[in-house]
């Protein structure tokens, strides 16, 4: 069961950040749609928490609970509108490979032991992002620069929320309440964004910010399942191969082609994302 929670997890997480590639063709803000998300799961997680007598929220909590939710917040947006820049089946692999950011802290701050697969892992995935942002082509450097920057603080983001996410588990801080503080959290972030951007606000953004949010409560729960029930080391390469539907996606749905030195690339990207979960 903790096996098929996973798979359920990768699936949830990749068919968001597919829908997030989608929104970027329809015309609706990519800040409404997170908040919505945001707002939906927050009050879903809360409520199951007050009906299970759940809730016990600390300063510690909610300060780090809050600094997770605008972190993934904001990688989100910055991954949506990389998306616009880029292709979705070199975007996700490369930001992926934010991995390295929590397996390098765990080993300087919380002194654990990197193996000599993880480093190879690390390694892959430094390799594959040069082969996979390669091109001689000067129809893909109109974008390039935009692009790469985006990747890049989505990639800070996510990995910087990787480290916090391993600082709470290293606190041994309740998971619920923590999302709820993540969810809370990020939906007053992205309410300041919006007031800061003046976008209009669009029926669509309720709808598919709502789908969004109710698939990351589906994802989140069976990935603490899986995390609980089962072997992590296990679970976790499953999870992080969430980048592969959206690949999937970006073959079946917009049609994207890719050159053999990138299809190589985005391969290496995910086994280096395994070998450093092993």
């Amino acid at each position: 069961m903790w096996i098929a929670a996973a798979f359920i997890t990768m699936v949830c997480f990749g068919a968001n950040n597919t829908i997030f590639k989608w929104s970027t063709g329809m015309r609706v803000s990519k800040v409404h749609i997170q908040f919505f998300f945001y707002f939906v799961a927050f009050v879903l997680t809360l409520g199951f928490a007050i009906v299970n007598e759940t809730v016990h929220l600390n300063v510690m909590t909610i300060l780090l609970g809050a600094l997770i939710g605008i972190l993934n917040a904001n990688g989100n947006i910055q991954m949506s509108k990389a998306f616009e820049k880029g292709p979705a089946s070199l975007t996700s692999p490369l930001i992926g490979t934010n991995t390295i950011f929590p397996i390098v802290c765990a080993a300087f701050v919380f002194h654990e032991q990197i193996t000599l697969i993880q480093w190879l892992g690390i390694v892959f995935m430094l390799g594959s992002a040069m082969a996979i942002q390669y091109s001689n082509e000067k129809k893909r450097r109109i974008n390039y620069l935009p692009w790469m920057i985006r990747v890049c603080l989505a990639i800070v983001s996510f990995g910087i929320l990787g480290i916090l996410m391993k600082t709470t588990s290293y606190l041994h801080l309740n998971s619920l309440n923590i999302l709820i503080s993540m969810y809370g959290g990020g939906s007053i972030y992205l309410i300041i964004c919006s007031v800061l951007t003046k976008e209009k606000w669009q029926r669509a953004e309720v709808n598919v910010g709502s789908i969004v949010g109710l698939i990351s409560i589906l994802g989140y729960s069976c990935y603490f399942y899986a995390l609980k029930s089962g072997t992590a080391s296990i679970v976790f390469p499953v999870v992080s191969l969430n980048c592969l539907v959206v690949v999937l996606a970006g073959f079946l749905l917009y049609k994207e082609k890719l050159k053999r030195y990138q299809v190589i690339g985005v391969l290496t990207a995910i086994l280096g994302i395994i070998f450093t979960k092993l």
